[in-house]
């Protein structure tokens, strides 16, 4: 490790980070963050990089959690390592902000550990530890594989969404969703008062209010989030975009199942409301500022208030 640091610092190059692949044995993401260490940044800093990148080798094989199928551990993995090499990146790029890269990214063993640190700051509360959040993570196989599902899902939909990590750090609807996801686990278990704290604490922190009882899908984008509601009964399918200050809420007339029922790939526009116990069919589309009262079919389109079809 010392003796690859030190050909990378004794070349000649234009650039600080230089460095030849056939002088180190290390991976490509790792030399990276070798890059990262010369000493371009502050000494506390570069030290600080040293020992991580030291503990980083040390701890390759441990960074995937331990789940059965291990396709789906390269999978999961792979997202990981893509999300660290990003983080590397944009340190390299804003080394004033490599603190924060190493707090929240670079420091954990996986995206679980990072998400639930990340989650726990964030809602900053006592009684919602790093480890309570993580146990649900690790433990969950399904929220494991949704929270990579809606990474992808922002990535490919969303034109302002630059790179996963920029994602995962940055874009509070999908923080708020993975919040959601960790509060109706608890919901599924009979835990009502810790479910409806961390609703509580990301309705204030997030201004996204989704009740910890309605059922969300993977793949799942919610753009901008200020001002998101979902009542309790609530059904949200695979693959659905929820743009900002939508309302999928009940009639005020009703009790039971008294909310809407989204099916797959369907697209809700920015202020619309779907109000009472009516199913949005497959591919769907919803104009902005809409009032759905009635059933919509699937691959079609309703604007308007009342909402009315205008195509399929």
């Amino acid at each position: 490790m010392a003796a690859c640091i030190e050909n990378c610092r004794s070349q000649t190059s234009t650039s600080p980070f230089s460095l030849e692949s056939n002088q180190c044995l290390m991976s490509s993401s790792l030399c990276k963050l070798v890059k990262l260490c010369i000493p371009t940044l502050p000494n506390s800093i570069s030290t600080k990089s040293l020992n991580w990148v030291d503990q980083k080798i040390s701890e390759t094989s441990k960074i995937t959690p331990q789940v059965e199928d291990e396709k789906e551990d390269e999978d999961e993995d792979d997202m990981w390592l893509k999300i660290q090499e990003e983080a590397v990146s944009d340190a390299q790029q804003e080394p004033v902000l490599y603190e924060y890269y190493y707090s929240t990214i670079l420091s954990h063993n996986s995206l679980e550990s990072s998400l639930a640190n990340l989650l726990a700051t964030k809602l900053s509360n006592s009684s919602l530890s790093k480890s309570t959040l993580l146990d649900v993570f690790i433990k969950d196989r399904e929220i494991r594989s949704a929270i990579r599902n809606d990474l992808k899902a922002v990535r490919e939909r969303d034109p302002a969404c630059t790179s996963y990590v920029h994602c995962f750090l940055n874009f509070k609807g999908f923080q708020a969703c993975q919040s959601h996801r960790v509060a109706h686990k608890f919901w599924s278990q009979g835990r009502t008062a810790v479910a409806s704290l961390i609703q509580s604490r990301v309705s204030e922190v997030f201004g996204v209010d989704i009740h910890p009882g309605a059922k969300i899908g993977s793949g799942l984008v919610i753009d901008h989030a200020t001002g998101i509601v979902i009542g309790e009964t609530a059904v949200v399918g695979e693959n659905v975009t929820i743009l900002h200050n939508v309302t999928l809420g009940g009639t005020g007339k009703g009790f039971g199942d008294r909310h809407p029922k989204i099916g797959d790939g369907v697209f809700i526009g920015a202020g619309s409301k779907v109000l009472g116990s009516v199913r949005i069919g497959q591919g769907a589309k919803i104009g902005a500022g809409s009032v759905v009262l009635k059933e919509v079919p699937p691959n079609a389109t309703a604007v308007g208030n009342p909402a009315r079809l205008i195509g399929v």
